[in-house]
């Protein structure tokens, strides 16, 4: 199957069970991280993903070219950390191409970013989201497990250079970096870069997740408004993740509140991990396999035709379906992550 131009035999808004339609795609391009952050890879060694089962970049720029004939125009590269995956730009110009795409981004640590923002810019991304948690040494050490958050530093920089904007993510955990949220919110003034806090997730099975460490939308809130004063909601029609808001002078910054109030029902994105498997959402503990299809000669009309009936039979409400349990605890026992670890978050692109 060639990587261009694949024509569309069904009606390009397809829909699943709920009536949300196939949108956003989220790339994962490794498993592998420079990271052990506490809420996503705490382990000290995981079992891998075998490099012979990643997807060549023809592979996924043609399985891309499947996805946007049926609907999806928006794509965000994730990892791991993408930026560990070699020659990542030309994968970037082959997609950043491709008619009918509107939004082509990258979620990474910030890390390598410094070394690699031109060439990314240059090879067509158009968006960047650094994810940065605390802005003190000794926390990001102990968040991380790595003294690198100077890199992550010079790589927002750089970004801000490039691209002029971005965004920075910051999972906020009680008791960890909850009294950091002016701090960070300060320091994306400087660097033109929207924030958004995400509350912390019981995805994965690794991580030390408790109800207790959650930090609610509304705690947030009212926590940021006792600094800054009044705040106002932004109302818009977007299926984007995090609710927007307004401080007093007009800075706008974002909550991701997919523990406590969820947003399943206006979800438009489904992930495919660096090895082809397909996810439906987040929490789903299982996937589609499209490299196998793709490694066995199917054309564009039998792969539409296996993306399409996926996306039709989408019911999927994972975080709705978690919030609904009287007892919550980390998503998937540790003893199954490291018989597959395509149920640990890191694989599909958090």
């Amino acid at each position: 199957m060639g990587a261009a131009g694949v024509q569309s035999s069904v009606d390009p808004m397809l829909l699943d069970t709920l009536a949300r339609p196939l949108r956003n795609l989220r790339l994962s391009v490794t498993d592998r991280c420079n990271l052990r952050c506490q809420y996503c890879m705490p382990e000290d060694e995981y079992v891998w993903l075998p490099r012979e089962d990643l997807l060549h970049f023809e592979e996924t720029s043609a399985l891309v070219d499947v996805f946007l004939s049926l609907g999806v125009d928006r794509l965000r590269l994730t990892g791991g950390e993408p930026l560990l995956r070699r020659d990542l730009a030309s994968l970037i110009g082959m997609l950043s191409r491709k008619p009918g795409l509107a939004d082509l981004a990258l979620t990474t640590n910030g890390i390598l970013l410094a070394d690699q923002v031109d060439g990314l810019k240059a090879a067509g991304l158009r968006r960047v989201t650094v994810s940065l948690d605390t802005l003190r040494t000794d926390r990001f050490i102990a968040l991380a497990r790595f003294d690198e958050l100077a890199r992550v530093k010079a790589g927002i920089e750089a970004a801000r250079r490039a691209f002029g904007r971005l965004k920075l993510d910051a999972v906020v955990i009680r008791g960890v970096n909850d009294d950091e949220l002016v701090d960070l919110l300060e320091y994306g003034r400087t660097m033109s870069a929207e924030v958004r806090f995400i509350e912390y997730m019981d995805v994965g099975g690794a991580t030390q997740w408790s109800a207790a460490r959650v930090v609610s939308r509304a705690d947030m809130l009212e926590r940021l408004a006792r600094h800054y004063g009044p705040i106002q909601p932004i109302v818009e029609e977007s299926s984007a993740p995090a609710d927007r808001f307004t401080l007093p002078d007009g800075t706008v910054f974002g909550i991701i509140s997919s523990t406590t109030e969820p947003f399943c029902r206006t979800c438009d994105r489904s992930r495919l991990t660096a090895d082809g498997l397909w996810y439906l959402c987040l929490y789903a503990a299982r996937g589609i396999d499209l490299r196998a299809a793709v490694r066995r000669g199917a054309g564009a009309e039998e792969l539409q035709a296996l993306i399409g009936g996926g996306w039709r039979a989408r019911d999927d409400r994972g975080a709705e379906t978690r919030l609904a349990l009287e007892q919550r605890s980390a998503f998937v026992p540790i003893k199954a992550l490291r018989r597959d670890p395509h149920l640990e978050m890191h694989t599909r692109g958090g």
